[in-house]
């Protein structure tokens, strides 16, 4: 996208400017953006059955995290790693991506969206998508006035930022 007033291209345009084939382009799994448009916060999302328990898939994500922030044009402050059992949010300065500021059980959050949450196998296309249903739900209460974990996502500064923005999955 490119911003009318700073006419600059995102990172992730110009990695599909510079991608000779559709296969050579790498997103996160999903990205929420603020009212303007600015990205606020990209993550990594994995269904079964894969999860980010595993030392080195977390530690693999958390790098792939790292290389997005970093090649981004503007500063992205949060960046987020949900598996079936864990949300997890980060920080980021332009510089370092922080340890975990806040750990949910991601049943907690998404069974509002799912009520059998627990009781079915939850694969990527379906996590990312109740993942999006929660940010959706922050920006706009469309399903409820207080949404999953609002007053948390309000302590560490997410939900002002996402408040009237939207999401893309990739």
């Amino acid at each position: 996208m490119i911003y009318r007033d700073k006419q600059t291209l995102t990172w992730w345009e110009i990695r599909a400017i510079q991608a000779t084939n559709i296969e050579d382009i790498d997103f996160p799994d999903l990205v929420a953006l603020d009212k303007e448009q600015q990205i606020i916060l990209i993550a990594e999302v994995k269904g079964l059955p894969f999860n980010f328990q595993e030392t080195k898939t977390k530690k693999y994500a958390i790098l792939r995290l790292i290389d997005y922030l970093q090649a981004a044009k503007i500063l992205i402050p949060f960046a987020m790693l949900v598996d079936v059992n864990k949300i997890l949010i980060f920080k980021w300065d332009g510089n370092n991506l922080s340890e975990p500021i806040i750990s949910l059980n991601t049943a907690d959050v998404l069974s509002y969206y799912e009520p059998k949450f627990c009781d079915k196998s939850i694969f990527n296309l379906y996590l990312k998508g109740l993942t999006e249903a929660w940010l959706h739900d922050l920006a706009y209460y469309w399903k409820s006035a207080i949404p999953p974990l609002a007053k948390e996502m309000a302590e560490i500064g997410l939900l002002q930022l996402v408040e009237d923005g939207t999401t893309e999955i990739y």
